[in-house]
């Protein structure tokens, strides 16, 4: 990427005189969460239906990782997250951040072209259960490279360009939220969203491990969807104006979150005028895959999203 795209991101990424980073995360990278998590509460239910605790989560994505070092994926490939059976995904897509690799997310199938072009690597589960797959791999993996909070660890196409989303990213977007919906008040948490989007990797994979919440599938303290929930996923920002008090502001080039109901969320800031979104802050994407369009959406110090 060229050093002037890389100075414009990093202006966007700004918000006041904070520069990203510089607001210290808890955890340096996604797999630093699940660890963190196993030293405070080991024996926590993370997933009631499947009646898996932190202690069983982490052994899981153990396996996973030495499962897909032992099919030769290595750290820093972009490997695409296959939907699968309950909870299955989950501990793949931790699996994948483990051995320091990026995930790769699209509502439709990717050209073998484009695979080529950006490193993207496919897994081949067949009919295979992937639990069953793991089971005999160990349950203690010694990782070869351990990403940073700079690093990528998502790159989505959901939109149509491919846009990548870094841990820090990811992370201090869900901070944000998990400030603005007030996690610290309930103890147990639904959401039912799509494993092909960003909100999916958000609210389903992130933000229950960040906020320590049960995922049950009856009566949450809170419920989040895509309508008649706690809170609600909008995308549709030409009409925010019209979005009530918990109603959760979506932008993919903004690693999720942007707002729940009329408030930015923390270290977030944008304006919406006419056809278009003026985002600043530390959830702000690393960019898109096309340097061409970077050059066209980062400007006078902020990202551009046309809605």
């Amino acid at each position: 990427m060229q050093s002037d795209i890389k100075k414009r991101i990093y202006k966007a990424q700004c918000i006041g005189n904070i520069e990203p980073i510089e607001y210290m995360m808890p955890y340096p990278s996604m797999r630093s969460l699940i660890e963190g998590q196993v030293i405070n509460n080991s024996k926590r239910i993370v997933n009631k239906k499947e009646n898996i605790d932190y202690s069983k989560f982490h052994c899981l994505i153990q396996q996973c990782a030495n499962w897909l070092t032992d099919k030769n994926y290595i750290y820093k490939e972009r490997i695409i997250l296959p939907k699968l059976n309950s909870f299955q995904t989950e501990v793949l897509i931790y699996a994948i951040w483990e051995i320091g690799a990026i995930a790769v997310i699209s509502k439709t199938s990717i050209s073998k072209n484009l695979m080529k072009i950006h490193g993207i690597k496919e897994i081949s589960l067949g009919k295979n259960d992937l639990f069953h797959t793991i089971k005999t791999y160990p349950k203690m993996y010694n990782p070869q490279y351990k990403p940073l909070l700079s690093d990528e660890a998502i790159l989505t196409f959901e939109k149509g360009p491919g846009i990548r989303l870094s841990h820090y990213n990811l992370l201090i977007n869900v901070n944000g939220i998990d400030k603005a919906i007030r996690t610290s008040e309930a103890e147990s948490y639904c959401c039912d969203l799509n494993t092909r989007t960003i909100d999916w990797v958000i609210f389903k994979a992130i933000l229950p491990i960040y906020s320590n919440l049960m995922t049950i599938d009856e009566n949450p303290d809170i419920k989040i969807g895509n309508l008649n929930a706690d809170f609600n996923i909008r995308y549709d920002l030409k009409n925010y104006n019209t979005f009530k008090g918990n109603d959760i502001a979506m932008c993919v080039e903004n690693s999720g979150a942007i707002a729940v109901g009329r408030q930015p969320i923390h270290l977030t800031s944008f304006k919406i005028k006419e056809k278009h979104l003026k985002l600043n802050g530390h959830s702000v994407m690393m960019g898109y895959l096309d340097a061409k369009l970077n050059t066209k959406v980062f400007k006078d110090n902020s990202l551009y999203v046309s809605i």
